[in-house]
C-alpha cells in the first residue's frame, strides 16, 4: 500500500497550488512594474529638471542679450563712463544725456595712447582716474587700503577721483554682478551723489560676503543714506551705460582692474604705489 507521503495531490490541491504560484507570480510582476514606474516617474523628474536649467539658461542670456545699445548717462556721469567725485558727498554734474555703443570708434586706441579725459591737470586738484569692478578682489583690496587717504585729498581739494566702474568680471557671476554693481551706483550717483563715496565703498567692503541681489544693492544704498533706488535697480536703467564704459575701456586697452592714472600717468602696481604716487603729485603743484 504505497504511503499517504507518497500519494500524488489531490486535483483541489494542486488547483490551490497553482493558484499560490500565480499569486506569486503576479506579485513578483507588480513589484517589477512598480520599479519600471517609479524609474520612469524619476527620469520624467529628471528630464523636467533639466528642460527648466536649460530654458533658465535661455532666459537669463535672453535677458541679458536685451541691454539696449543706447540709453541715459546718470547726472554724475561725464561723456566717457566716469562719475567724478569732487569731494567726499560731492559728484559734478554733466549734461551727457545719452551714450551709445555705436559711437564707440570701430577700432581699439593705439598702444600707448591714453583713454580719453585722462590727462595732466594745469592746475589744482591732482586728476585721479580709476577703472574697477565691484567683483574684484583687487579693486576691493585697493579701496580698503587707501579709501580714507583718497577721502583726506578728496575733502582737502587736492585731488578729483573719477570712477569708471566695468563690467568685465560679469563671466564670472551668474548674476551680472559686476553690471548690476555699477548699475546701482550709476543709480547713487543720479539721485543722491551727496552718497556715492559712501555707497562705492561699502560695495568694495562687502566683497568678502558674496555678491547682493538687488534687494541687497538697495538696502545698503539706504544704509548710506541715499533714497530708494529700487525702482533704478529692477528697471536696469543704467545698464546701457554700464556696457558703454565697459566697451570703452576695452577698446581703450584697459586690460584689468584696478587701474588707476594720476595726473595723466598709469601707477604702476597700483595697490602698493598710489599713495607715494598720489602725494609727489599733490606736492609737485603744492
Amino acid at each position: 500500500m504505497t504511503p499517504s507521503s507518497s500519494r500524488k495531490p489531490s486535483k483541489s490541491q494542486r488547483s490551490a497550488q497553482a493558484r499560490e504560484q500565480a499569486r506569486l507570480i503576479r506579485e513578483a510582476q507588480e513589484r517589477q512594474e512598480k520599479r519600471k514606474g517609479l524609474l520612469i516617474r524619476w527620469g520624467v523628474v529628471a528630464a523636467v529638471v533639466a528642460i527648466l536649467v536649460v530654458v533658465g539658461l535661455i532666459v537669463v542670456n535672453t535677458v541679458r542679450g536685451q541691454v539696449p545699445d543706447a540709453g541715459p548717462a546718470p547726472a554724475g556721469g561725464n561723456e566717457h563712463g566716469g562719475i567724478v567725485l569732487t569731494s567726499s558727498t560731492e559728484v559734478e554734474s554733466f549734461e551727457t544725456g545719452t551714450v551709445d555703443l555705436g559711437s564707440l570708434p570701430s577700432e581699439p586706441r593705439a598702444a600707448g595712447e591714453l583713454p580719453p579725459g585722462i590727462a595732466a591737470a594745469a592746475s589744482e586738484p591732482v586728476q585721479v582716474v580709476s577703472y574697477v569692478d565691484v567683483n574684484c578682489v583687487f579693486c576691493a583690496e585697493f579701496e580698503s587700503t587707501h579709501a580714507d587717504q583718497i577721502q583726506e585729498w578728496l575733502d582737502a581739494g587736492e585731488i578729483t577721483m573719477e570712477h569708471r566702474n566695468l563690467a568685465y568680471l560679469d563671466r564670472n557671476s551668474s548674476t551680472d554682478y559686476s553690471s548690476r554693481g555699477a548699475n546701482a551706483l550709476a543709480c547713487v550717483a543720479e539721485e543722491s551723489p551727496e552718497a556715492y563715496f559712501d555707497y562705492s565703498a561699502g560695495l568694495f567692503a562687502n566683497y568678502e560676503n558674496g555678491e547682493l541681489d538687488d534687494d541687497g544693492l538697495a538696502t545698503l544704498a539706504s544704509s548710506v543714506g541715499a533714497v530708494d533706488i529700487s525702482t533704478c535697480l529692477s528697471e536696469s536703467t543704467f545698464r546701457p551705460w554700464v556696457n558703454f564704459t565697459t566697451a570703452a575701456a576695452e577698446l581703450d586697452g584697459i586690460s584689468g582692474t584696478p587701474t588707476i592714472y594720476v595726473d595723466g600717468e598709469a601707477v604702476p602696481e597700483a595697490i602698493d604705489n598710489f599713495a607715494e604716487f598720489t602725494q609727489e603729485k599733490i606736492d609737485a603743484k603744492g
